[in-house]
């Protein structure tokens, strides 16, 4: 039995920000926004946020204590590693825009789909592999899937076998998203690191995959020691909470991405951690 509830962006970015349940609970005790039976009212022009803002207070307070159970997300996203010349035949990185990426294979692809689906439950410790989800409108949660998931697809068969492709640490990595993807690293950093997580990025224009993890999650191929892996297209980084910190300051500017013109670049020197927040035409013409 589903039951769809119309909600404003302000609420959905909430229930993205902290978790679904909870907006419900919040829509049910305001009867223009649903009521009791969460009965959508078409005309209805004001978020919760605006009818009650006492209401943003326990949203602001919940994310605080739970964090966000968004395990992950398709989304327009890519990876280079910059510790090795493109040229170099021996390259694994991820992707690289003009190039043709190598793909993931399938025993990678079934890490991913654990990792998100068991990685990140609440009040459980986060296990990194197993990563997967049930995806609701390109969105992973913490918990249990129901159907086929959505990183099955054609594209991500055995192209090379799981065995022949080595875990690289890597010395410094660019990351790059687009707006709507960039718009949530400060959720993947506040909401779910901090709380010990893990964050999952798989593109939807290829078969890359950035995973970014906390200190606190086990079984991940990144460590404080060589906090960036790869394992072919599979990226991980693994943040510090003191780094996740000051990743928060620098990027505060993305909770207001009208604000900026693309592309916007953020650069922390020292960590050789890069990242672009590029248009989407990138993404869509990886070519040009």
């Amino acid at each position: 039995l589903f039951q769809i509830v119309g909600v404003c962006t302000e609420e959905l970015h909430a229930a993205q920000q902290w978790n679904g349940q909870g907006i419900l609970e919040l829509l049910r005790t305001v009867p223009v926004a649903g009521g009791p039976w969460l009965i959508t009212d078409m005309r209805r022009g004001e978020t919760i946020f605006e009818i009650d803002p006492h209401l943003q207070e326990r949203v602001d307070k919940g994310i605080e204590t739970d964090g966000s159970n968004l395990s992950g997300v398709s989304a327009k996203c890519a990876w280079d590693d910059l510790s090795r010349p493109p040229e170099d035949d021996e390259d694994s990185r991820s992707i690289c825009i003009g190039t043709q990426p190598r793909r993931l294979s399938g025993k990678d692809t079934e890490q991913i789909r654990e990792t998100l689906r068991r990685g990140l439950e609440i009040n459980s410790k986060p296990v990194l592999p197993p990563i997967n989800t049930q995806r609701q409108n390109g969105l992973n949660h913490d918990r249990a899937p129901s159907r086929k998931d959505s990183l099955e697809s054609e594209s991500s068969t055995a192209i090379i076998p799981h065995e022949l492709i080595r875990t690289r640490q890597l010395e410094s990595v660019h990351l790059k998203f687009n707006q709507e993807s960039g718009a949530l690293i400060p959720l993947c950093l506040r909401g779910r690191l901090l709380h010990g997580r893990h964050f999952t990025y798989k593109s939807i224009t290829g078969d890359t995959a950035i995973t970014f993890v906390s200190t606190g999650v086990e079984g991940a191929f990144a460590t404080e020691e060589h906090p960036y892996a790869a394992h072919g297209p599979w990226l991980q980084i693994l943040l510090t909470e003191e780094f996740v910190e000051r990743m928060l300051e620098d990027l505060e500017d993305l909770n207001s991405p009208e604000e900026f013109k693309l592309p916007k670049e953020y650069s922390w020197p020292e960590k050789k951690l890069k990242v672009s927040i590029l248009p989407d035409a990138v993404f869509d013409n990886p070519l040009h």
